[in-house]
């Protein structure tokens, strides 16, 4: 195809879109910023990829209390904000709540400057990576700001109650058995809570991390669901699955 017949098609394709847009203005249904056809861009179908990833998002949709834990990589984090998103974008829950502990790996940061979510932004990441695949980029910032989605510290769960909610406790081996107790007790009516954690890499004291206690503990519960994923369920580069064995 020649210069002349590419550029007569792309004006040919610019004029398309002009006209679409100007038919949108005309019906009211225009945004400037055209969110509804950008957003539709996030909608991803997601599915499991093996048979534990399976179990773990039916045991989030079929009981109050999951906790889910595995080496990095099983996608624990990724497909519990994937039911989160669901279910808000099914009215089953209010909001989504987020908690982490801030635990420094191995690192000193230091004074991180900004408001309580820009200094909370280093331990998020991951799971604000993971929302906005899921919502895109401009609604995440929208529902954080309506407070539909709420980041909240460990320090400030103490004395809630977190009704109609969908509570996501991340990096969880990185908390002390007191901090697990607090955080599942915060549990009200119509809520999720799902906890997720690899007891095998905490970055505190292994005696201090109280994950393990907690799975045995609360193993003797046929209403609270634990779900177990190993290195065969790890989905980031094939090299990764093959070396954590190794590393354990």
């Amino acid at each position: 195809m020649s210069r002349r017949s590419t550029a007569a098609k792309a004006t040919v394709h610019k004029l398309a879109r002009r006209e679409a847009s100007l038919s949108l203005v005309a019906s009211g249904k225009w945004h400037p910023l055209g969110a509804e056809v950008h957003n539709k861009s996030f909608v991803k179908s997601v599915r499991a990829w093996t048979p534990n990833q399976d179990r773990l998002m039916s045991a989030i949709r079929h009981h109050d209390i999951t906790l889910a834990v595995g080496p990095a990589g099983t996608g624990k984090t990724y497909l519990t904000v994937v039911e989160a998103v669901s279910a808000l974008d099914e009215g089953r829950i209010k909001k989504i709540i987020i908690s982490r502990p801030v635990v420094e790996a191995g690192e000193k940061l230091g004074y991180l400057p900004g408001g309580l979510n820009e200094k909370l932004d280093p331990w998020m990441r991951p799971v604000y990576d993971a929302l906005s695949e899921r919502l895109g980029a401009a609604n995440l910032r929208r529902s954080i700001g309506d407070g539909v989605i709420e980041i909240a510290p460990l320090a400030f769960m103490r004395g809630r109650t977190l009704s109609n909610a969908f509570v996501i406790i991340d990096e969880a081996q990185n908390m002390t058995y007191q901090q697990l107790v607090m955080a599942l007790s915060r549990l009200g009516f119509g809520s999720t809570m799902v906890i997720t954690g690899d007891p095998d890499q905490t970055d505190l004291l292994p005696e201090l991390s109280g994950l393990s206690e907690i799975i045995r503990r609360l193993e003797a519960l046929d209403a609270v669901a634990i779900v177990r994923l190993t290195a065969a369920d790890i989905v980031r580069h094939p090299l990764v699955a093959a070396m954590m064995p190794l590393l354990a």
